[in-house]
């Protein structure tokens, strides 16, 4: 793969003109500095964007704690499951184009699908009430499970070194958790999803995403596995160590630094802060970036609010909703443990990466670290306590 050329960049501008208060922001570098120090985290990288400029972008700590290679603003980090919202991105691109519908039955174009069951306690799995649709694969409520459930580890469903076409195999002999609809339930949906975008396009995923969504955008270091000339910017991941120090975890067997068999739509991408800032602004400007236009406004505005039903909203709590872009929504902020604003959106990652996008204040929010587990003494919501504070108008 021939590496791209540089992007446009996005337009810096200095906090105060955009908003923000400097001193707060200094505040949110001082709480990353201070997780360095006290050996909570080997580093991080954190930007900030409000009205299409960029007022912050800040690396602290190193990506190696053995070479001590300091964190960069092109740092390279595993971001796991905020591929979910590219890969629902591509989808959306699809159905804009007419290749599918949003009811259709997945088995209308995977076939496997058909023979599907769901999990019975006290008899043999039986016929699902109804099939599985597109949307039920976009909210989670397909009745699949999770990566690392029980049920998929004991049936080896899901392997770096395994094919899509194998992993629609494998994932299909395992019964469902319940009735498609009834409830929603964080799963290996999108990566299914990322099988049926291969389908409906005919190009394989990492070809369709490259074509169609990195190019166009710019995001120059996202991808499946990093190449050889980007891996002396790959941030290592680092959990809790015996001695109260940190140690490094290797989460999969097959490393990021070779290309894997398997191109998961739900948590197989790398990428950078820069290159997921203007995936970000492209949603946040509803669908467009420098010009470049991947999707239709009205169709984010659809992705990034909330589209579950009220009774699997009400089982889910109800401060937040699920998006078909593959985020949560926030319905009652004070629902929540963080500030937050009503219709604010974003994700985040299992090895500790997260962005929040705000409509309201024109705002969007980005810290990656690699750090297992993700979210260590509540980092992220003390980051974002801190950025929320920082704007003034």
């Amino acid at each position: 793969m021939v590496a791209a050329a540089a992007p446009e960049p996005i337009p810096r501008a200095a906090p105060e003109a955009v908003g923000l208060a400097p001193a707060r922001l200094r505040e949110a570098t001082d709480l990353l500095s201070g997780f360095v120090a006290e050996r909570k985290i080997a580093g991080a990288v954190a930007a900030v964007a409000r009205k299409g400029k960029l007022a912050y972008l800040e690396p602290v700590g190193v990506q190696d704690l053995v070479t001590r290679v300091p964190m960069g603003e092109r740092s390279i980090f595993r971001i796991y499951s905020m591929s979910k919202s590219v890969t629902a991105a591509a989808v959306m691109m699809l159905l804009e184009e007419g290749r599918f519908a949003l009811n259709d039955p997945v088995s209308k174009y995977l076939a496997e699908f058909k023979q599907v069951r769901v999990v019975s306690p006290d008899a043999a799995p039986r016929e699902p009430a109804r099939e599985i649709t597109v949307q039920d694969l976009l909210l989670h409520t397909s009745g699949l499970n999770h990566r690392t459930s029980d049920e998929y580890t004991r049936a080896q469903v899901r392997s770096r070194d395994i094919t899509l076409p194998r992993f629609i195999s494998n994932i299909v002999r395992v019964p469902l958790m319940e009735d498609p609809g009834v409830r929603y339930r964080y799963s290996e949906a999108t990566t299914v999803l990322g099988r049926l975008v291969e389908i409906w396009s005919g190009k394989p995923l990492d070809v369709f995403l490259d074509q169609r969504v990195f190019r166009p955008l710019g995001m120059i270091d996202t991808g499946f596995w990093v190449r050889r000339e980007q891996r002396p910017r790959l941030a290592a991941v680092y959990g809790p160590s015996h001695d109260g120090g940190l140690a490094l975890i290797e989460i999969e067997v097959v490393p990021f630094t070779k290309r894997p068999a398997l191109l998961e739509g739900a948590v197989g991408l790398v990428s950078t802060v820069p290159d997921y800032l203007r995936f970000s602004l492209m949603l946040l400007n509803r669908g467009e970036l420098n010009g470049v236009r991947i999707l239709r406004a009205k169709t984010v505005d659809t992705m990034t609010g909330n589209s579950l039903s009220d009774p699997v909203l009400k089982a889910r709590g109800g401060a937040m909703g699920w998006g078909l872009a593959n985020v949560n929504v926030v319905l009652d902020p004070t629902g929540l443990n963080y500030p937050a604003n009503r219709g604010e959106y974003g994700w985040d990652g299992t090895a500790g990466t997260i962005f929040w996008t705000d409509p309201a204040r024109e705002m969007v929010t980005i810290l990656m670290t690699q750090s297992s587990p993700a979210n260590p003494d509540s980092l992220r919501q003390r980051f974002k306590t801190l950025v929320q504070q920082a704007v003034v108008d």
